[in-house]
């Protein structure tokens, strides 16, 4: 049976709809073409093959119902029998995205692309892998070639957006987001980017739509209220920020990323004890937010309550590897204890993260001093001075907790 006899259809795996965290993927790949039959060709006693067709259909089935076990074992029967399926590696990448296994969902995506690179499904996904490991640069790539053959695609080019807005690339950002208009127009998160973009991008004509639309949607919601809050954040209004965000969360307690916000502001404002209460609220409703442990680690950290912090920093970790600031704070906690290879490893990674993070040299160098590697120390400190001396504004704002994150605007479009 050749490759085409399972092949891969051109669906948009995850539903547009669904909020980030709960996306649920569907599955890829029809069966166009009949698969050869079970019987032997010759002797009658002859155990049958499997029949791809039917295990491709049976791993569809289990896939849409959730039972996951049973679909990644049908499409391993697939391959088995046909190593060349493109669909069954697709959905394979599937289950694991919704396991949360990136590098498994990647490996068999990439292996699903090789062998149907026409498919813009496929690379829909490979964009996602990376977009919901919070790696916008990697994900533009994947997004732009899905955009470029389906121009209309809504879910690839909000996505492409706002990985343009997460790299600081403004003008690309509202390039892209304004087609959107027409579908998006009453979705405040939309309108809340889209005018930032335009801002940033010295579009005042489509700043000053995207805003009014936003007040004329918003209007008292606490989603309103959050996004205004975001805003005066933003500009470094803290108490401003403030009682907008407690205008939201009176208006809906539940209301995720307010808190986290509120959180954000009274750590600028330095009432350590008031952040550290948002933060474990907003854990309380969104468990798995990185940015909430790795926040709530810093809180500890300043207090001195170096263990709790530690704890704090790896369990931000676990939710996202990625996270450079966490893994950059957890080598402090850990040279304050004296666990230097600990710290070593935590500063190595972050390191790799954020090369151009100077503190991260600053850090990297104590800590080989007390690891008596001098000389590597000595040329840690060497380089952190040269990008000191190069920009001491930026160094200034490396030590201070940093920019305010935005979870609140990952979410996969609606």
């Amino acid at each position: 049976m050749s490759s085409s006899g399972l092949r891969v259809g051109a669906a948009v795996l995850l539903v547009a709809c669904c909020p980030a965290g709960s996306a649920r993927p569907t599955g890829l790949g029809q069966t166009t073409a009949s698969a050869p039959t079970a019987a032997a060709k010759s002797g009658g006693n002859q155990v049958p093959k499997a029949d791809p067709r039917q295990l491709f259909e049976q791993g569809e089935t289990a896939l849409n119902r959730g039972d996951l076990a049973a679909a990644e074992q049908a499409f391993r029967g697939v391959l088995a029998v046909n190593p060349e399926v493109a669909g069954a590696y697709a959905n394979l990448g599937v289950i694991a995205m919704r396991r949360k296994q990136w590098p498994q969902a990647l490996e068999r995506l990439r292996k699903a692309e090789h062998l149907a690179p026409q498919v813009a499904g496929i690379r829909l996904n490979i964009g996602l892998v990376y977009y919901r490991q919070n790696d916008f640069q990697r994900a533009v790539q994947p997004f732009e070639s899905v955009v470029r053959d389906n121009p209309d695609s809504y879910q690839a080019r909000y996505l492409l957006g706002l990985c343009y807005f997460f790299n600081q690339r403004y003008a690309e950002a509202a390039n892209t987001l304004e087609p959107l208009w027409p579908q998006a127009a009453d979705q405040l998160n939309y309108l809340y980017v889209l005018g930032i973009a335009a801002n940033k991008a010295g579009r005042t004509e489509l700043e000053q739509r995207a805003l009014g639309r936003l007040v004329e949607t918003g209007q008292d919601t606490a989603e309103f209220h959050l996004l205004l809050g975001k805003a005066h954040l933003n500009r470094e209004e803290y108490d401003e920020a403030i009682v907008e965000l407690e205008s939201a969360a009176k208006a809906e307690p539940k209301l995720p990323f307010v808190h986290f916000n509120l959180g954000m502001a009274y750590m600028k404002k330095q009432d350590l004890e008031r952040a550290k209460a948002e933060f474990q609220k907003d854990i309380e409703i969104e468990p798995d937010v990185a940015y909430d442990y790795d926040q709530l680690g810093l809180v500890f950290y300043l207090q001195q309550q170096d263990r709790d912090a530690e704890k704090m920093f790896r369990k931000a970790l676990r939710l996202d590897a990625k996270l450079s600031s966490s893994d950059f704070q957890l080598a402090r906690v850990c040279l304050r204890e004296q666990k230097y290879k600990e710290a070593l490893a935590a500063i190595e990674v972050a390191k790799k993260l954020s090369p151009e993070s100077e503190s991260v040299y600053y850090v990297r160098g104590q800590i080989l001093q007390h690891l008596g590697r001098m000389q590597e120390a000595r040329a840690e400190m060497q380089k952190f001075t040269e990008m000191s001396n190069a920009s001491r504004e930026k160094r200034h704002q490396e030590l201070e907790p940093g920019p305010v994150p935005d979870p609140e605007l990952t979410r996969e479009p609606q």
